[in-house]
């Protein structure tokens, strides 16, 4: 897969704290926020991405996995075994995660329509999470369901599937939305990142969770990193 196609470019990796904060500016300024974005039946491919951590030590593994939209079974999947380039920063999670999910990405030789990751796109202390960082270094329309709503609020949510509301800043700023996957289950949390809208974001989260709270691409691409990470460990026994 071409992650070079979207003008976001990127030099080398940040390695401090300083420089990580310049790239996300420069990366959340070329974040494309007011387009729709694809409808669900625009979609053939899906990805998802995860990286898991060991508890003790400097290693991962990130994974990416292509679904069919349609069926949401596994048409390929990438896997790459690491080491943590950048240390743990509030706000800064992505540049923990962009070297290894990147380099999974680029060993896909299928393109997918539509990239969800684990975690946030604007709803994130300066508009930048991952899903924004992806977004715009893929070229990619890009969103994430995150399992906790970070520093923002909502109102109560329904307790049916589908049911959602808006999730705010202090000041009222729309930066995502709490959306129940599955009725009387905890909602996950929806923002965008690149060229996609709100709606259609939570459209797709709704079809890739057809049973289980998290879509389908976060539970994937998490099992299989979890999985290769596991013997990675052990083979280091």
């Amino acid at each position: 897969m071409d992650t070079h196609s979207s003008g976001g470019g990127r030099a080398a990796w940040p390695r401090s704290e300083a420089e990580a904060l310049t790239e996300q500016e420069r990366l959340r300024a070329l974040a494309d926020l007011t387009s729709p974005g694809p409808a669900p039946g625009d979609v053939r491919l899906v990805a998802g991405v995860d990286v898991s951590y060991a508890a003790e030590g400097d290693a991962l593994v990130a994974a990416a996995v292509v679904l069919d939209a349609g069926t949401l079974e596994p048409v390929e999947v990438a896997v790459v075994e690491g080491t943590v380039a950048f240390p743990y920063v509030p706000g800064l999670l992505a540049f923990r995660e962009l070297p290894p999910v990147m380099a999974a990405l680029e060993k896909l030789t299928h393109t997918p329509d539509l990239l969800v990751c684990d975690g946030y796109g604007i709803a994130h202390p300066r508009r930048a999470g991952l899903a924004v960082h992806l977004g715009v270094l893929t070229g990619l329309p890009c969103f994430g369901v995150a399992k906790t709503p970070f520093v923002f609020g909502h109102r109560e949510v329904g307790e049916e599937r589908g049911d959602g509301a808006p999730l705010t800043s202090d000041e009222g700023e729309v930066v995502g939305r709490a959306l129940r996957t599955k009725a009387g289950v905890k909602p996950v949390f929806v923002s965008v990142g690149h060229a996609i809208g709100l709606d259609n974001a939570c459209a797709h989260t709704l079809r890739l969770a057809p049973r289980y709270r998290l879509p389908e691409t976060t539970r994937q691409a998490d099992r299989i990193s979890r999985e290769r990470l596991r013997a990675v460990l052990g083979r280091g026994r």
